[in-house]
């Protein structure tokens, strides 16, 4: 039986209702993966160093779809919650409309300075040409990319999880099988594990369009719509957040890569390669959950339910909390087998990637409560609160711990410095959460 937005929620009930949000996320991330498990044993550690060097500045564009789909998700709830489905609907195809245009308009410019963007970002000889060559046969399918981005919240929204889940598993699958075919079988190397990203995308952003343009049994369809500025600028405030947040996380990647090339060299990227790869699937339960919980903190926000918004806000600070030390636990223990699986085949390459990631992993103590903190003000509708969150916790607390740590711990400061930003990223999303009780009657 399907649970409903407007339904009183226990503990149970919102791990019902967010676990396929989850697993559609960790998913996710484990297809992501497979490609650096690949590229990194096939092609070896400069092709999969040039994947980790390029890769920021493709997410950068990517980040367009998480935050139509985060600030789109909480306008739409809202306006579901005040029970007018007919604006709902338009909004959401306004929206949609938006990211077509978009993406095909963005992935012409993200070609056109992929090059320049690669010797920015310190790539150098070999290195130069495999970032190209990995670009240009994953930005064509930018667009894609967006709307797979923009529908894995769209889905949770129209009461639909499981539909976000089924197509994210089929994207899934169809890369790691192309993963297999084209770089293992056929032996292309990079390319072909850039090709099989860019297909797997294709089925995770074009499946979901159809379901939406056809008729369906979920609370929202794609309809006639019309320009409107308001509900533009609405879901791109709400959703600055997350696109701050993507955006820092690229950027802080670049810095990184930086910083470890002047310590470490081209081991050092690649050790932060698989550290990042591995930590997309811990993080993805954090983001989930804070997925598929948004759309019912912005329903009943949006139907005025105060006693529901704090009983809401008190389960989910306890399953996060939860998970924060499940996850930690889990990572320490499994530190040295995820790292043998990407580069087994260097003893040196190992060694650093084992101990850098038994530092990193603490990390997970703390960033699930920033996390669901920055989505819980987007589904409130304070875009400036929650891209605050964002902003300081992915760029300046980073940005300042990688560049000031490792004066001082040399290459372990690099590994420490997420602990230190999520550390301060957590003291600030505490203080806005008590600020904001009352005004938001979640106290």
């Amino acid at each position: 039986m399907n649970i409903q937005l407007s339904e009183h929620f226990t503990c149970g009930k919102l791990l019902r209702f967010t676990f396929p949000s989850i697993i559609m996320m960790v998913f996710s991330s484990i297809y992501g993966v497979v490609d650096g498990i690949f590229v990194s044993n096939f092609a070896g550690k400069t092709a999969f160093a040039a994947i980790n060097l390029i890769m920021p500045y493709i997410m950068i564009f990517g980040a367009l779809g998480i935050m139509v789909g985060t600030g789109g998700t909480a306008l739409v709830s809202m306006i579901m919650g005040t029970g007018d489905k007919k604006r709902a609907n338009e909004v959401f195809s306004l929206l949609i409309s938006a990211l077509v245009i978009g993406g095909i308009a963005m992935s012409a410019v993200a070609l056109l300075l992929l090059r320049p963007a690669a010797i920015l970002l310190g790539a150098e000889g070999e290195m130069i040409d495999a970032c190209v060559s990995y670009g240009r046969c994953t930005l064509p399918a930018l667009t894609a990319l967006l709307l797979q981005n923009a529908f894995q919240s769209f889905c949770v929204a129209a009461e639909k999880p499981n539909l976000g889940l089924g197509l994210t598993v089929a994207a899934g699958i169809a890369n790691i099988i192309l993963d297999a075919l084209f770089v293992g079988v056929f032996g292309w190397g990079l390319e072909g594990a850039a090709v099989a990203t860019a297909i797997s995308q294709c089925v995770g952003g074009i499946l979901p369009l159809v379901y939406f343009a056809l008729p369906n049994k979920s609370l929202l369809r794609l309809c006639k719509t019309k320009f409107d500025g308001s509900a533009l600028l609405r879901t791109c405030t709400n959703g600055s957040s997350e696109l701050m947040s993507n955006i820092s996380l690229s950027l802080v990647s670049m810095l990184y890569n930086f910083q470890l090339m002047e310590f470490a060299g081209e081991d050092g990227v690649a050790a932060y390669g698989v550290i990042m790869y591995v930590n997309f699937i811990f993080v993805a339960v954090f983001l989930g959950y804070a997925i598929g919980v948004a759309p019912i903190i912005g329903y009943h926000y949006g139907a005025e339910n105060h006693p529901e918004l704090k009983s809401l806000l008190c389960k989910s600070l306890m399953i996060v909390g939860t998970m924060a030390i499940i996850l930690t636990a889990l990572a320490e223990l499994l530190a040295a087998p995820l790292s043998g699986i990407f580069v087994s085949y260097d003893k040196s390459l190992y060694d650093m990637t084992l101990r850098a990631f038994m530092i990193y992993s603490l990390s997970f103590l703390l960033c699930g409560f920033n996390i669901f903190g920055s989505s819980f003000f987007t589904a409130l509708n304070n875009g400036l609160i929650s891209a605050l969150i964002s902003f300081l916790r992915t760029l300046v607390f980073q940005a300042a711990a990688v560049m000031l740590l490792p004066m001082l711990l040399e290459l372990d400061g690099i590994w420490y410095s997420i602990i230190v930003a999520e550390l301060a990223a957590l003291v600030l999303t505490a203080f806005f959460t008590v600020k904001y009780r009352t005004r938001y009657h979640y106290a």
